[in-house]
C-alpha cells in the first residue's frame, strides 16, 4: 500500500501551533470556530498533549502543548506572536462575538474593508492571533488598488 504524500482530508498548508493548555485550547476553538476534534495523543508520561488535529471548516489545525524541552514554545513564552491565522466564516459577526465572550481580546474590532471582506481581529486566551473575515465583495485588482489608495489616504488625514 502506497500512502499519499498530503494526507487525505489536508490542504498543502497546515497550521501547526503550540499553546499552553492545549486541552483548554481544543475547547475554545470547537465553542468558537465549531472545531471537529479528530484526534489527541498524550505527551509524555500522560502530561499535557502532545499531538492533536481539529477540523475547522474544510482545514486541519494541529496544535500540542508547549515543552520547552521539544522547542515547542508557546506565545506566553515568546512574549507574544509573530503570526495571525487567517480564518474565512460565514457571518464574521457571530464568530467574533463567541470568541470575545468566550476570553479572547479584540485587536480590531470588525468593520467592512476595502478589499471586499468584513474583518476582524483578535488575540485568543492562548497567545494566538486570529484575522476572522466573511468575504462579501469580489473586486477588480484596480477597483481594489483605488479603494486602497482611497482607505490610505483617510488614514493618513487622521
Amino acid at each position: 500500500m502506497t500512502a499519499k504524500p498530503i494526507p487525505e482530508g489536508f490542504h498543502t498548508l497546515t497550521p501547526h501551533l503550540n499553546v499552553r493548555n492545549a486541552a483548554g485550547a481544543i475547547e475554545f476553538y470547537k465553542s468558537v470556530f465549531g472545531a471537529k476534534e479528530i484526534n489527541r495523543m498524550p505527551g509524555p508520561n500522560g502530561k499535557g498533549i502532545m499531538h492533536a488535529e481539529l477540523k475547522i471548516g474544510d482545514s486541519i489545525l494541529m496544535l500540542c502543548d508547549e515543552y520547552p524541552e521539544f522547542n515547542c514554545k508557546s506565545p506566553q513564552q515568546l512574549n507574544g506572536t509573530p503570526v495571525a491565522i487567517h480564518v474565512y466564516v460565514p457571518n464574521v459577526d457571530d464568530v467574533f462575538q463567541r470568541a470575545i465572550a468566550a476570553g479572547a481580546q479584540t485587536l480590531m474590532p470588525v468593520q467592512d474593508m476595502f478589499w471586499g471582506d468584513r474583518y476582524g481581529k483578535l488575540q485568543d486566551p492562548f497567545g494566538h492571533e486570529w484575522s476572522i473575515a466573511t468575504h462579501q465583495r469580489d473586486l477588480s485588482p484596480q477597483d481594489m488598488q483605488k479603494a486602497a489608495a482611497a482607505a490610505f489616504a483617510h488614514m493618513g488625514s487622521k
